[in-house]
């Protein structure tokens, strides 16, 4: 049966998929339908936070499986109640809403901080600052947030309230919101998207003193950052503040769909019976999972990140053929003098999995990837981006 070619009959083209069917995966490592074997470089996306296969996960989620698959939210499960828990006292926020997505995540972040800034100063004050280049999501409300102008064609109009400003632009920042009196300030500490970018210390410092002078909720959208992926929990914490609204997802279940919105004491108690909902929200199955992955993310495993993300950094900058490598933790962009697509084809082949972000070649590796792959993956990248030069 060629899997491909049913694939692209039956599956909406969505997605610009590579030409290879996996079939199976241990740890860093995936096999396609033909036998050969990849070093992960991608995570699924930032998904997979200890790879595929991880064992400990597997026994979380099917011990889980066999007790109680769904309840719908009337009803209370433990694997929910010690979740929210348990990122409640590792973040010091007060309360979880839990959804399916990233996107999810964002809509509720979005409401809570309309909802609160609507009693608090009246129903005119709405609008949500983000930043130019940012990405928030593919639903109406996450691409208005998105300020990527290519995401926008064919979908207007979008949820109108959306506020673009220039990332690292403080006194910008300072003029946007004069001008607006927006009802939150929403921000990615790593534009992941937009090409793994992170913010200047400057600017968030600055951000989060105005939300907290103006008394505006401060949004951090971690859905790809989070969860260990920056070398801190969570990579606000890179930049000591502390925000109103975390939104997070991808690599919280690692390879289950999950979303949570985390509310500080200033917005705990905005969401009220009804304001907000969700049918697989908080799912015992994905829960267990994701209770699994967070309570692993100790000191130990953090500083491993970081040491690898040292190693990848020490590797690709000023290499042959790369222009620049951004980052942080092991959420990585190094931008070829090549076409990055085809850095990633030409990596691919050679048996290694990467991923793309605008120009550059995007790497997620799971955060325990084994030093021996790391350094034969990072060995292929730098190869192929030589190529560029020659």
């Amino acid at each position: 049966m060629d899997i491909i070619a049913l694939d692209k009959e039956y599956v909406a083209g969505t997605y610009n998929r590579n030409p290879i069917e996996l079939v199976s995966g241990k740890g860093s490592i995936f096999w396609d339908a033909d036998g050969k074997e990849y070093i992960d470089m991608g995570s699924g996306i930032g998904v997979n936070t200890f790879g595929t296969g991880d064992e400990e996960w597997i026994a979380a989620v099917t011990g889980q499986l066999g007790k109680l698959q769904h309840t719908s939210n009337l009803y209370c499960t433990q694997p929910g109640a010690l979740l929210a828990q348990l990122l409640c006292q590792k973040t010091g926020m007060k309360k979880v809403f839990f959804a399916n997505s990233g996107a999810e995540a964002n809509e509720c972040a979005i409401k809570v901080a309309r909802k609160y800034s609507a009693e608090k100063k009246g129903p005119g004050c709405f609008n949500i600052v983000t930043l130019v280049n940012s990405f928030h999501g593919r639903t109406l409300t996450g691409l208005a947030a998105t300020g990527q102008d290519v995401f926008h064609r064919h979908f207007q109009p979008l949820t109108p309230g959306f506020v673009h400003t220039p990332a690292n632009d403080v006194a910008a920042l300072e003029d946007c919101v004069a001008q607006c009196d927006p009802a939150g300030i929403m921000l990615e500490c790593v534009q992941g998207e937009g090409g793994v970018l992170p913010l200047t210390a400057e600017f968030v410092t600055a951000a989060a003193r105005l939300a907290r002078e103006r008394d505006i909720p401060l949004i951090i959208d971690e859905v790809q950052t989070g969860n260990g992926r920056s070398g801190m929990l969570y990579a606000y914490m890179h930049y000591g503040i502390q925000p109103d609204i975390v939104s997070t997802a991808k690599g919280l279940g690692g390879g289950l769909p999950i979303g949570a919105c985390l509310m500080g004491e200033k917005v705990q108690n905005v969401l009220g019976l009804g304001d907000h909902g969700s049918t697989y929200g908080g799912n015992p199955v994905c829960c267990a999972g994701a209770l699994s992955i967070l309570s692993r993310l100790d000191a130990s495993l953090l500083e491993g990140v970081r040491q690898r993300s040292a190693y990848i950094f020490s590797q690709l900058c000023d290499a042959p053929g790369i222009e620049s490598v951004t980052g942080l933790g092991l959420m990585i962009g190094v931008k070829p003098v090549m076409d990055a697509k085809e850095v990633v084809a030409v990596c691919r082949a050679k048996g290694v999995l990467c991923l793309t972000a605008k120009n550059k070649v995007r790497l997620l590796p799971p955060l325990n990837i084994p030093m021996d792959l790391l350094e034969q993956a990072v060995a292929v990248i730098r190869e192929v981006c030589a190529q560029g030069v020659q």
